[in-house]
């Protein structure tokens, strides 16, 4: 029986996260304003004409798969890399500043804080996937990290956030620690993606006691002959 993080995002948008997937049993996303994370229910012709059917053109797809991606008929790549999908419980880390729980509220400095930092898909809903929690100094958000699929018993950590400003202080290792125990307090099981190439990020997380689990070709998909946006692809490097 396939591992629930072999196809996480299908898996996560087919159990827990079901009522917020569009799409149907071929083929599923997450609404276009948390992000263009989806996922398919097997490598059929089928599923990918679903696929298809929910890409646009400022509101693209992404898919993580275990082999590079053949673009099918009526999508093109407008973005390819490569992702590691790491997993284990981030170690203790020492209080380094009042961490706060961060809500609707907060979701233009939330954004504006990813845009500054670029940690992967992040769009203007993707707060409501789960709890948030950042770090302020003088009032402004400069650190964030939070949970977004769910598949299964699995919980992902995401948007991993530091302002360039206020690297080296720890408050990455701060988060990633309190969002984790978050989740394990729910009998739970926290895992994340990066890019491959985050040679700064994989070492972090690696100190904090996670581990490769395995690799995916993380490919960006978007209607045949459309024009896509930089705003509505993914970074992350």
């Amino acid at each position: 029986m396939p591992h629930p993080l072999d196809n996480p995002f299908w898996t996560a948008l087919t159990t827990r996260q079901a009522s917020i997937a569009e799409g149907g049993d071929r083929a599923r996303r997450y609404p276009a304003p948390i992000g263009p994370l989806a996922g398919i229910a097997d490598n059929s012709p089928e599923s990918w004409a679903a696929l298809a059917s929910l890409a646009r053109a400022n509101e693209p797809v992404a898919v993580f798969t275990p082999d590079p991606v053949a673009p099918p008929p009526g999508l093109q790549i407008v973005m390819a890399a490569m992702g590691d999908q790491m997993i284990g419980t981030p170690a203790d880390a020492a209080g380094v500043a009042d961490i706060a729980k961060l809500g609707a509220a907060d979701a233009p400095q939330m954004l504006a804080l990813a845009d500054l930092t670029k940690p992967g898909p992040f769009g203007p809903r993707t707060h409501e996937l789960g709890n948030f929690f950042g770090i302020r100094i003088d009032g402004r958000l400069v650190a964030m990290t939070g949970e977004r699929s769910k598949p299964a018993a699995y919980t992902e950590m995401t948007a991993v956030c530091v302002d360039p400003a206020y690297r080296g202080r720890g408050f990455a290792q701060a988060l990633l620690s309190h969002v984790a125990k978050q989740i394990l307090a729910r009998g739970e099981i926290p895992f994340l993606h990066v890019f491959a190439d985050n040679a700064s990020a994989i070492a972090l997380y690696r100190r904090q006691g996670m581990t490769l689990r395995r690799r995916f070709h993380v490919t960006v998909l978007a209607p045949e002959g459309a024009e896509v946006p930089s705003s509505a692809l993914p970074h992350g490097r």
